[in-house]
């Protein structure tokens, strides 16, 4: 009887750098080469406040982040923790300015932190409880009800003017007194990618993957034998943390904190809405979303006084259309990049966004013409937009902008049209591909 003999293939090898992921090193490499680099490119002093102003805002916007897109829970209260951390800082820049509290100003954003996570303790145990939209309608009335507390104690929120302070206070530190911007904006920096490090590094954590069943499926959690309100309230603390530390940092960069804005609704309205454009459901997304917030609230302020419309309109479209926010996008297109597919796309997306701009520029037109025949009457019929004179009272000017409208929306339609047939066939070729690679 002939023996026979099965050869067995060699398993495949694969090359791992273990323990270290050279991609991520990568990412968080170039993470902190941007904040060093930054206020190298971009001199102007407008510019270096812009970045201050996002290197705070990034640990807020990724701080309730931690509540909406890993933990499900809708926040309107989230402004309380970071207002109130920027009022135990300033009190206590105050207090060791006099001598009465030794702490330099390098631990002022713990200091808010642990204030934020004290009151998060306070208010927290009650907050989680509920969940869904009961969590949200308590938030928010814990929000007006410390909204309406700043105007009844001027002692501690200092009423409508608000409390100022001097950050150039005790000895120098290697030289450094943190009095010009650039040393503020260095200090912001650092706090930055520490706490967007640790941030991340909690989702990764027992308490941030059960958090984040506890968003899919508390029922579940519940029976496997986990206390989902103890999970709540504990990612609450944390949450309000962080948050309390973007207000410390807030307080150190504008050297004052008013009353009931700095923890009002509105305030928590715009972390909630920048936090969902840029991606709640994505860890980078709300840092695109502090980007945004900035720009919006800096430069888009400035530009037009119907900007609050032209955010409104964004915010819909979004909702509409890419209800993952823009790392959505970005997430779909390196889909495409992966599989070599986006090149093919180029044309597409510069035909799409140009029919786009073109319907935008009608659209802004008019709604610049309404806001200054509404409020801009007295100084004349003429408008400034774009390099360009309109009379807001001719017809003329209205016909204008409606052809530019129509024709802009005309001509995105049909290439919106091509670009879904298009992007159906790539999906098509990408769904083979992956079947085929499986097969093999």
């Amino acid at each position: 009887m002939k023996s026979t003999t099965s050869s067995v293939s060699p398993p495949t090898q694969y090359y791992r750098f273990k323990p270290w992921n050279v991609g991520r090193l990568v990412v968080w490499g170039v993470f902190a080469l941007v904040l060093i680099v930054a206020p190298m490119l971009f001199r102007s002093s407008l510019a270096l406040t812009m970045l201050s102003q996002i290197g705070y805002l990034i640990i807020i916007c990724l701080s309730y982040n931690m509540l909406l897109g890993q933990g499900g829970m809708l926040s309107f209260g989230h402004a309380v923790y970071t207002g109130l951390g920027s009022f135990i800082a300033i009190h206590a820049m105050n207090l060791a300015g006099k001598g009465a509290l030794p702490v330099p100003l390098l631990l002022i954003p713990l200091v808010g932190g642990l204030a934020g996570m004290f009151f998060a303790v306070l208010l927290g145990f009650v907050t989680t409880k509920k969940s869904g939209t009961t969590f949200a309608m308590i938030t928010l009335g814990i929000g007006e009800l410390v909204a309406s507390m700043a105007l009844m104690f001027p002692e501690f929120f200092g009423g409508e003017g608000g409390i100022t302070t001097d950050r150039v206070y005790g000895q120098p530190l290697f030289g450094i007194t943190f009095g010009p911007a650039i040393q503020v904006y260095y200090l912001i920096a650092a706090y930055c990618f520490v706490c967007t490090a640790a941030m991340f590094a909690f989702t990764g954590t027992p308490l941030g993957r059960i958090l984040n069943a506890v968003r899919d499926n508390p029922e579940r959690v519940e029976f496997i034998g986990y206390n989902t309100q103890r999970v709540r309230y504990f990612a609450f603390i944390i949450a309000g943390f962080f948050a309390g530390i973007g207000g410390g940092l807030a307080a150190i960069n504008f050297e004052i904190v008013t009353g009931a804005d700095s923890v009002n609704v509105v305030r928590s309205g715009g972390y909630l809405l920048f936090t969902f454009l840029g991606g709640a459901t994505f860890f980078f997304g709300p840092i695109i979303g502090a980007v945004l917030l900035v720009f919006a609230s800096v430069l888009l302020s400035e530009l037009s006084k119907a900007w609050l419309l032209y955010l409104g309109l964004v915010f819909l479209f979004m909702v509409m259309y890419a209800p993952g926010g823009i790392a959505s996008l970005v997430m779909m297109n390196l889909r495409l990049a992966k599989f070599g597919k986006l090149r093919g796309l180029w044309p597409a997306y510069l035909a799409l966004g140009g029919t786009a701009l073109v319907a935008v520029l009608g659209a802004a037109a008019m709604v610049e013409m309404t806001y200054h025949l509404q409020l801009n009457a007295a100084l004349g019929p003429d408008l400034d937009f774009l390099g360009a004179t309109l009379q807001a009272n001719a017809v003329g000017s209205w016909i204008g902008a409606v052809f530019v409208l129509v024709t802009g929306l005309g001509l995105f339609e049909l290439c919106r049209r091509q670009f879904v047939r298009q992007w159906g066939t790539i999906q098509e070729e990408i769904e083979h591909e992956i079947k085929r690679g499986e097969a093999l």
